[in-house]
């Protein structure tokens, strides 16, 4: 019997973000979700060496890697409607339940197993905390992206995520803005005139 997880997991690239806004460069929730497993592991190993943390960094990384995955079923609802009240936010957790089971469905039994954890990750933990502060911080880059290619339409946006991640009291996100945001904003030529 085949199994199609992996090639539901395949489908992300298919799947765009910010569908009600004018973008510069169109973006899917497989390169996001990468970014989003990058940026996680860098705060989950700031938190861990400048903080004297103890998140677990692997678990970061693949709760990063796996939490759009119920998009490939669901496609990419825009934020302004799923936050839109508690009712619609709660009834599209509850298809995104269903989906990650689905998916889940679509591996065999010692496999699913394995993967439960990180496609339905516990989302009380520490780690599910900083994938969340991760995934804020790749919306905030993408708006500085679009904001250097000259479109206004991502002002508004970056302000309020901006005041978002800063209210999340983070330290480790804190110390990523303050030491790699900056640098986000900068030309390849500026990037590489910097490691000289």
């Amino acid at each position: 019997m085949p199994y199609n997880f992996y090639a539901f997991m395949d489908r992300m690239k298919y799947i765009k973000r910010w569908s009600l806004m004018r973008s510069v460069r169109e973006e899917n929730i497989m390169e996001h979700s990468q970014q989003v497993a990058f940026l996680a592991h860098a705060l989950a190993v700031i938190e861990n060496k400048v903080f004297g943390g103890s998140l677990d960094v692997e678990k970061c990384v693949l709760y990063a890697v796996y939490h759009e995955c119920p998009e490939v079923l669901t496609g990419d609802l825009p934020t302004p409607i799923k936050y839109f009240n508690r009712s619609i936010t709660g009834a599209y957790k509850d298809i995104e339940s269903e989906a990650c089971d689905r998916l889940l469905s679509a591996l065999p039994k010692e496999l699913e197993e394995e993967l439960a954890p990180f496609v339905k990750p516990d989302t009380e933990s520490e780690e599910w905390k900083t994938v969340k502060a991760a995934d804020r911080l790749s919306a905030y880059i993408k708006c500085l992206e679009e904001r250097r290619c000259g479109n206004s339409e991502f002002e508004k946006a970056e302000k309020s995520i901006r005041d978002d991640i800063a209210s999340r009291g983070m330290r480790s996100v804190d110390y990523f803005m303050e030491n790699f945001i900056p640098a986000f904003t900068l030309t390849l030529d500026e990037l590489e005139r910097g490691m000289m």
